[in-house]
């Protein structure tokens, strides 16, 4: 059997699919007999790079301003519905899953003309517009949180698919290593501060007020800043009084939960899903400009529960002071890390991957 990816646009799409992808693979599904449809954003080198084959589909996602360009969508969508509908016949797939993004309007459409099952994954709690679209043609909708996203027909929660670090994951044991790796000092708190792959500009500015208000080893920092703001924040950092390491990403982010006693984030799904799958306490910030209230609606399950606490961005003056009362209450922050971990789906990934085996040998 064979089964077809539709995953474009950012990490948010893209990861998870790999992630589900590389749970086939581990279940006896040879690479060659999976295949990926996008465009040509992070996915054109992600998914090589991991190895998978790439059909690239032209086509640009819907503007949300009033552009010309958007006259042009519907001839273009249909375009791509053919394409994919070819390769689908070509190749003999049996089972498609989309990820949302501007490609699963064309895979959803051809998947259900050329014959084959169809999926949907939501990695937000407000589902996006194009899965929406798709979701009546869809089997079974797995979602990531309770709440508007399980409106999308036959949804079924089962979280983020991570990367495998992730099922397994042992913050104790990853400690040392995680403090080695950073060269942070050990037996004082770590506050980690993550602003996603491109950087948070109010969380890195957070991170100087930070270190600026505690005294020289009382805390220490390690900060995700992005690849266009690290080499500023790690000058700072070199002559700060605080323990501060500054990197532009983190390949490998359980390392980095390890470290943090407590983190300071945006609400992307992929991090509020990673702060659960790793007990993590958090401060998190939701993007105010982000699509349709995406990320507040995120962290409102993990809030909910405990396992974070939520500064609107309105409000970001206070993050330091919520900061420096949850690193001076050790109880509170253990609390925190037991309620957020009750939340956390370690294993989407393989519960998605079976569910599509099966769907294969049906």
């Amino acid at each position: 059997m064979r089964f077809a990816f539709a995953a474009a646009g950012t990490g948010g799409h893209v990861f998870p699919a790999l992630a589900v992808a590389d749970a086939l693979e581990r279940a006896g599904v040879a690479r060659d007999r999976i295949v990926f449809f996008g465009g040509d954003r992070m996915e054109a080198t992600a998914v090589p790079d991991a190895g998978y084959e790439l059909v690239q589909v032209p086509l640009q996602g819907l503007k949300r301003s009033m552009s010309p360009d958007n006259m042009r969508l519907p001839a273009s969508v249909w375009r791509a519905t053919q394409l994919i509908r070819a390769e689908l016949r070509k190749r003999d797939v049996s089972v498609m899953i989309a990820f949302g993004g501007y490609v699963t309007v064309p895979a959803g459409w051809a998947a259900r003309r050329a014959g084959v099952r169809l999926f949907l994954h939501e990695q937000n709690a407000q589902p996006g517009l194009a899965n929406r679209l798709i979701s009546g043609r869809a089997e079974t909708s797995f979602v990531s949180f309770r709440g508007p996203s399980e409106r999308l027909r036959s949804s079924r929660v089962v979280g983020n698919p991570l990367r495998r670090a992730f099922s397994s994951y042992d913050g104790a044991a990853l400690r040392p290593e995680a403090m080695e790796r950073y060269g942070l000092p050990g037996g004082v708190p770590v506050i980690g501060i993550l602003g996603g792959s491109l950087g948070a500009r109010v969380l890195n500015e957070a991170a100087v007020r930070i270190a600026d208000g505690h005294d020289a080893g009382s805390i220490a920092l390690v900060q995700l800043a992005g690849a266009a703001h690290a080499p500023a924040y790690a000058e700072m950092a070199s002559s700060s009084h605080v323990a501060w390491r500054v990197m532009p990403f983190e390949d490998e982010m359980q390392y980095f939960y390890a470290a943090s006693d407590l983190v300071l984030s945006r609400a992307g799904a992929l991090t509020i899903s990673e702060l659960a799958a790793t007990g993590t306490p958090a401060v998190v910030v939701p993007y105010q400009a982000g699509t349709a209230g995406h990320q507040a609606a995120n962290a409102a399950q993990l809030a909910v529960a405990g396992g974070a606490v939520v500064v609107p961005e309105a409000e970001i003056d206070a993050v330091p002071v919520v900061v420096e009362q949850l690193i001076g209450d050790a109880p509170r922050r253990q609390a925190m890390a037991e309620a957020a971990a009750k939340q956390g789906h370690p294993h989407a990934a393989d519960v998605i991957a079976q569910t599509l085996l099966e769907a294969g040998d049906g």
